[in-house]
């Protein structure tokens, strides 16, 4: 029998490497000769760099960047085992959870420390780069991280403007000459599954800006601010990106990284499952198990999951998942590729309980699945 193993992190608990281990053990408690196969996977959020880098035997680089705030912060990022491909999470660098929450404000927080980290990657050679841009602090449409690659945003007596989303109504030059050049040899995909527009009611100061701190008077000034931004990028670079999909993600960084670096904004499971070359790992499989944290209607909108099972229902090959917790309507998987799901949930229990005991909690699961399909 050939198994192959393909979940998302639990999230809080266990690394999508470790979930897959977990799980062998307790298919190796029933069917101890299985051929398995593990693929650590993600969807392009928090955790795609661990699983990329388990997944191709590549290593974690650490530096320091200027954070959300310009305060000096301990960023990572991931080299895969072809030594020449970065995974990156912005929120490493640019993200929510590195300021409190009374520090969050959309009109100063800024990319720089992303530009930081993809400057540091160029350094080692690295020529295609993978960004994840979830979980972002900043309203900035990638100014910041431009800026930190060598671009001058200028305004009108052509000094610099400031950082932040605050100061891009100031802009009204902007001066390529000094930009990286290593941009225009590298290959950049960034992992985005919303659609959300730059500017307007559904664009990313609308609807992100005031999980970031914004209240109603800093939205529409952000909105007039990247609206601006869009107008200027459009006059020197000839690139559209106030309604271009996608363009909204991050606080825009998905337009920054689009219209200055020439990224392709592609789902983020579609990504990892290229990268890791998983399709070639489905041939000849019996049977995938896949599965995160918690599993609901929700998952079929880009999740980890719904692309595994996607995908090897292309193959017809089984699917069953395996989650902390099954929620609303997780159901409606079950016409999306799911053939089962399972929660390694066995008894009453806390979260806390759960989280700390997650090893044990999925080998049993993997247990009880495998002693299913042995009556068979």
């Amino acid at each position: 029998m050939k198994i192959i193993l393909a979940p998302d992190s639990f999230k809080g608990s266990l690394s999508a490497f470790e979930v897959c281990k977990s799980i062998e053990k307790g298919i190796r408690k029933v069917f101890y000769d299985a051929e398995i196969v593990s693929s650590p996977m993600a969807d392009g959020g928090e955790g795609t760099v661990q699983s990329l880098v388990d997944a191709t035997n590549g290593k974690l680089l650490t530096l320091k960047v200027k954070g959300p705030l310009l305060k000096e912060v301990d960023a990572f990022y991931g080299m895969l085992g072809d030594g020449k491909t970065a995974v990156i999470e912005m929120a490493s660098a640019s993200g929510i959870t590195l300021i409190t929450k009374e520090e969050r404000n959309p009109m100063l927080t800024t990319t720089y420390g992303t530009g930081e980290i993809i400057k540091h990657a160029l350094d080692l050679g690295c020529r295609n780069f993978i960004l994840g841009i979830g979980g972002s602090a900043t309203n900035d449409g990638g100014a910041g991280m431009v800026n930190a690659l060598g671009a001058k945003l200028l305004d009108e007596k052509g000094y610099e403007i400031d950082l932040g989303g605050g100061a891009l109504n100031r802009l009204q030059s902007i001066d390529l000459s000094g930009m990286d050049a290593r941009i225009k040899q590298s290959n950049i995909e960034v992992a985005c599954d919303v659609n959300n527009p730059l500017c307007g009611e559904n664009g990313t100061s609308y609807i992100f800006g005031p999980q970031k701190g914004a209240d109603m008077d800093m939205v529409i000034t952000l909105d007039k601010n990247l609206s601006h931004y869009a107008e200027m990028v459009k006059k020197y670079l000839g690139i559209s990106i106030k309604d271009y999909p996608g363009a909204g993600a991050a606080g825009g960084l998905g337009g920054g990284l689009f219209a200055f670096l020439n990224a392709k904004l592609k789902s983020g499971i579609d990504i990892v499952i290229e990268t890791t070359a998983f399709e070639e790992k489905l041939k000849d499989a019996d049977l995938v198990i896949t599965g995160e944290g918690m599993i609901d209607y929700q998952t079929q909108y880009g999740k980890t999951p719904y692309g595994v099972a996607k995908l090897a229902k292309k193959y017809d090959i089984p699917v069953i998942a395996i989650a902390g917790g099954i929620g609303e309507n997780a159901e409606e998987l079950y016409s999306k590729g799911f053939d089962s799901i399972f929660s390694i949930v066995d008894k009453p229990m806390s979260l806390e309980h759960a989280i700390e005991n997650c090893d044990l909690l999925l080998q049993n699961t993997a247990e009880r699945i495998m002693r299913l399909l042995k009556i068979r």
